[in-house]
């Protein structure tokens, strides 16, 4: 497993609820953001992905709400990549106010996606080594 890779978010206003705790929803927005970010730094764009008729596909995922997150909170949004044999991987996820404390984590699998043939390819990660300037940021 690498190390996470993280992006800092700050909790606005609006992706409250009307207790005053970020939605439930935005913690999903957060992630995705996260691993977008990843990718990105990895030297792998949407352009890029889509050029090669490929693209990610979240498969499901599962939260753990521990604490609750108010408008003005700062954020890290950890990513790690875990892989395992087979189309599908892991995505695991922490989103932890800067003071440490866990607000929640996130578990995904994942797959990559052949566009024309609408299936799983068989092989994300040599997918994502041949696409990525910096594959160590998947942990390959």
């Amino acid at each position: 497993m690498s190390e996470p890779f993280s992006v800092r978010i700050t909790v606005r206003g609006y992706e409250t609820d009307v207790q005053g705790h970020l939605n439930q929803s935005v913690y999903i927005n957060y992630a995705e953001h996260a691993r977008w970010s990843l990718l990105q730094a990895a030297g792998i764009s949407q352009a890029a992905l889509a050029g090669k008729g490929v693209g990610p596909v979240a498969l499901e995922t599962t939260i753990r709400y521990r604490r609750e997150l108010l408008a003005g909170d700062e954020v890290d949004v950890n990513c790690v990549f875990v892989w395992g044999g087979g189309k599908t991987f892991r995505i695991e996820q922490t989103i932890r106010r800067t003071d440490g404390t866990v607000a929640a984590e996130l578990t995904s699998v994942g797959g990559l996606l052949d566009l024309g043939e609408r299936r799983l390819l068989a092989d994300p990660q040599g997918h994502f080594k041949e696409l990525a300037t910096d594959a160590s940021l998947f942990g390959l």
